[in-house]
């Protein structure tokens, strides 16, 4: 007996694009004003055509909302577009998909970005917010600390659909802002959430730990980001998570409640400097006399990168580990410390509704050295 619930979920018919064919591909062509679907018929059903050279018009039109502009770029311009007609039983309905690849961009490193001198957007994830601070390239806060809600209860559709509202509203401020990226923390629990317990305590602190830390969605929040990032011409860093919370608690909140006495400032948001100054190259710890609410000390520069002083001839310099300042002026990086996010441009648009850059890429570290 065929199952023909199951086989309708089968149906579905793909054209890839060509450039230089009308619209951008000849198989499945969609006027990119009026809307019309037409599609070319195999020889053996050549009868039922219904317009010229063996083409069939279908009687209904289509419209895509999301991206529209960059679809009727292309379709205007001849180049390849590739569109999917699939069914959904569920909803009894027919869809088209458009999709097609991204032209090859090349984004700036850290080092371009702090000579440029633009700004970075650093941001600290969490259960339920996400913190950010503004930084100029010296690694100095800029404005008042920004806190963007994320609420990641109901269904995994409804989850989905605040952290990409979320990921939007930090686009937006980068880009009101004028910054040249976003840096994040390389966080995975991937590793921890498989042994449980045993790394992440036991009882009803290490439970309650062990809860917080599943409802993070670091990797998707990742990908999202660098996904979306991408397509606004944003630069996404990513940047060793070690002691962010604990130095931005320790050496940045104080200061930046004292500047913004009418809001309160957290460590997240004390973390969410560090991780911005990391992925700039500076130190993650503040000089000491500087950030304060004085208005002459606040003119000063906080950044760990002073003036280079001469020492004096005859001395000798302490021996340096990765955690000591590098020629007095700023904390020597690791390799693997900066990991600049790209998104893999391949088409994997399969089955989506609007055209989209895939979301999913790999690691490219900016060739930072010892």
């Amino acid at each position: 007996m065929i199952n023909r619930g199951a086989a309708r979920k089968r149906l579905f018919l793909t054209a890839d694009g060509e450039s230089g064919a009308p619209y951008g591909n000849y198989t499945i062509s969609v006027h990119p004003e009026k809307g019309q679907v037409s599609i070319v018929l195999p020889e053996p059903l050549r009868h039922l055509a219904n317009a010229p050279r063996g083409r069939y018009n279908l009687a209904c039109t289509v419209a895509f909302s999301h991206r529209r502009e960059e679809w009727l770029d292309r379709a205007m311009a001849n180049r390849a577009v590739r569109y999917d007609i699939v069914y959904d039983p569920a909803r009894g309905r027919w869809y088209l998909d458009a999709s097609w690849s991204c032209d090859p961009v090349v984004l700036p490193t850290p080092k371009e970005i702090q000579a440029s001198g633009e700004r970075l957007l650093g941001i600290d994830l969490n259960a339920d917010h996400l913190a950010a601070y503004l930084l100029d390239p010296h690694g100095n806060p800029i404005g008042e600390p920004i806190t963007v809600p994320l609420e990641l209860s109901g269904p995994a559709s409804t989850r989905d659909g605040r952290l990409r509202t979320a990921v939007t509203e930090l686009i937006r401020i980068a880009k009101e802002h004028g910054c040249a990226g976003i840096a994040v923390e390389n966080l995975g629990f991937d590793d921890a959430r498989a042994v449980g317990r045993e790394t992440m305590g036991r009882g009803g602190r290490g439970k309650t730990f062990r809860r917080t830390v599943a409802g993070i969605p670091t990797a998707r929040f990742r990908e999202r980001l660098r996904g979306m990032a991408f397509q606004q011409g944003l630069v996404v860093i990513a940047v060793d998570p070690a002691y962010t919370s604990i130095w931005g608690g320790q050496y940045w909140q104080h200061p930046l409640q004292q500047q913004h006495q009418k809001i309160t400032v957290t460590r997240h948001h004390g973390a969410s400097v560090t991780i911005g100054r990391r992925a700039l190259g500076h130190r993650a710890r503040r000089r000491p006399g500087v950030t304060a609410p004085d208005q002459r000390i606040g003119q000063r520069r906080a950044t760990g990168q002073t003036v280079h002083v001469p020492r004096t001839r005859g001395t000798v310099s302490p021996p340096r580990t990765a955690g000591t300042p590098n020629g007095g002026d700023k904390t020597r990086l690791r390799l693997g410390d900066q990991l600049t996010l790209f998104p893999d441009l391949e088409d994997r648009s399969r089955g989506h509704r609007a055209t989209s850059c895939p979301d999913f890429g790999e690691l490219a570290n900016t060739g930072q050295q010892r």
